[in-house]
Parts: C-alpha cells; structure tokens; sequence
C-alpha cells in the first residue's frame, strides 16, 4: 500500500468514526449537529441556531448550554480522532469560558485539537465562533478518558 492510499484510508476511517460517534449521541441529533471536518486528533463540528436553543426570548441568543454540548461534543471526536485511535472516549474534565454571545440566526463552529495524550488521558483545546468570526464565542480545555481495548 502505497503513503497516499494509507493516509487516504485514515482519513476515510476518522471521517466515519467522527459520523458514528455523532449519530451514537441522542442530544447530537436533537442540536442537529454535524461534522464539517476531521483530521488527526481535530474534529470541527457545527450546529443551526434554532429557536429552541434560544436561552433569552428577548434577544435571540442561543443557550449556553448548547454551546457547551456543541464544544463538548467536538473534543470528544476530537479525540476519537487522535493517531493513537482510542476505541472511546469520556469527558473527565471541561472549563469552558464564554466570551460573548453568538449572534442570533446563525450558525456555531468548534474546533478542538487533541494536542497531548497520555496512557489513558487526552488534552484537548477548543474554540466556538458564529458566523461572523468575530472572536470566539467561547473557548474551552478539556480532559478525556481514553479506552484502547485490551491490546493498550
């Protein structure tokens, strides 16, 4: 197998575990999230602003629990993604700090990076924007289990 065809075939592989880790969650279907992009250890997800996710009625903006969801979610595939390909993951630690809020009427990015992993640890970094892209609306550092099967 030729360099290209592997990294083609990981490629394929992490798309299709960042797919079903998504689809294996039911508040991932109720946020209507999706994955624009994996690669390894990076995962950028995205979810619709919708009215049901409005946390003031009076100024349209979306719940910060969402956003939560939205960026917890994300370090997860994140993390699912990593090289080292951890069989599952669970959120052990997040710090979230909200910087503003998202304009109402659009869409949330998250990007997370998985950029250290222990034994059985993950460190992941993540950030938040709407539409607009100015500034994030949230930012975020995370630690998550790592399970390898019996073989790590």
């Amino acid at each position: 197998m030729t360099q290209a065809t592997d990294t083609d075939a990981q490629a394929e592989q992490r798309d299709a575990a960042a797919q079903q880790f998504i689809a294996a969650l039911p508040h991932c279907r109720a946020l209507q999230m999706r994955v624009e992009e994996v690669s390894a250890g990076v995962a950028v997800l995205s979810m619709p602003w919708s009215e049901d996710l409005v946390g003031d009625p009076a100024t349209g903006v979306v719940h910060g629990g969402a956003v939560s969801a939205l960026m917890d979610t994300c370090g997860g595939a994140a993390v699912l993604c990593h090289p080292t390909a951890p069989l599952s993951t669970a959120t052990m630690d997040l710090r979230i700090d909200y910087m503003r809020a998202a304009k109402p009427r659009q869409r949330i990015t998250a990007r997370a990076t998985c950029h250290h992993v222990t034994r059985s640890v993950a460190f992941v970094r993540a950030e938040a924007f709407d539409e607009d892209g100015d500034g994030p609306v949230a930012v975020a550092n995370g630690a998550f289990t790592l399970d390898r099967g019996s073989s790590a």
